[in-house]
């Protein structure tokens, strides 16, 4: 496998934490945010970088022409865009609702077509880990409109990994749990909120985006030559087990 990955949503801190774990195993990037100037702060003018807007199939191809007009053909893709939309089903607005999906599925969907589009186009193998949630493998209150959204992605994963294993291209999804990033900053503003959502998991605390980058580097290399299909969680065991209560 050639080592160039296509990080989407690079400017977070899930995007920038992925961009790390690939960059020290050697990898070459390419770099996509929906706002240059976020990305130039966060990689100054290292990768290639391409402003675009994911969700949207002309945002993907524009997305892939740039880099083939670089000489660069992605054979990884790292897909970190997405958002958090909370609120019951009855109050959940029209805009929201579909700012959720839109963001979380549909850019999934779009920028996972062009990816398995080049790589089939270019007879070449490939690699692809999407990111799902906790949210869409167990209920939880309020977290409607974003479970619907992700367990949408990891029904993606499933289908996308069949339909394409037999040319050697691999899909594969993580489904964390909260994590510790400007994502969440509002969520875990106070230090009482802070602390509520670490005792919710079996092994108390907050994920970091760090860890996730590590299993998702994983995912991408060749050490993963034999794993497609799966959804892979890190939520200190919030969606299958239950700590023993004292």
């Amino acid at each position: 496998m050639n080592k160039i990955a296509l990080i989407t949503g690079a400017a977070g801190g899930l995007g920038r934490a992925v961009a790390a774990e690939l960059v020290a195993e050697g990898w070459r990037l390419i770099v996509v945010s929906r706002d240059a100037g976020r990305l130039a702060e966060a990689y100054g003018a290292a990768h290639l970088q391409i402003e675009a807007d994911c969700s949207s199939v002309a945002g993907v191809r524009k997305v892939f022409e740039q880099a083939a007009a670089a000489d660069l053909r992605p054979a990884a893709l790292a897909h970190c865009v997405g958002n958090i939309r909370l609120g019951p089903v009855h109050r959940m607005s029209e805009a929201d609702f579909d700012d959720c999906l839109r963001a979380n599925l549909v850019s999934a969907f779009h920028t996972l077509g062009g990816f398995v589009g080049a790589l089939r186009e270019a007879r070449s193998p490939g690699a692809a880990v999407l990111v799902s949630s906790v949210a869409a493998q167990i209920g939880t209150p309020n977290h409607e409109a974003v479970a619907a959204a992700k367990a949408g992605v990891e029904g993606l994963v499933r289908g996308a990994a069949a339909s394409h294993a037999a040319v050697g291209i691999r899909v594969n999804g993580v489904a964390p749990g909260i994590m510790d990033t400007p994502a969440t900053s509002a969520i875990l503003a106070s230090a009482a909120g802070r602390d509520a959502v670490a005792r919710q998991y079996p092994l108390p605390g907050l994920g970091s985006a760090q860890e996730l980058a590590r299993l998702m580097a994983w995912l991408l290399s060749d050490r993963a030559a034999r794993v497609t299909g799966q959804v892979w969680a890190m939520d200190g065991g919030f969606a299958q087990i239950r700590p023993l209560v004292k």
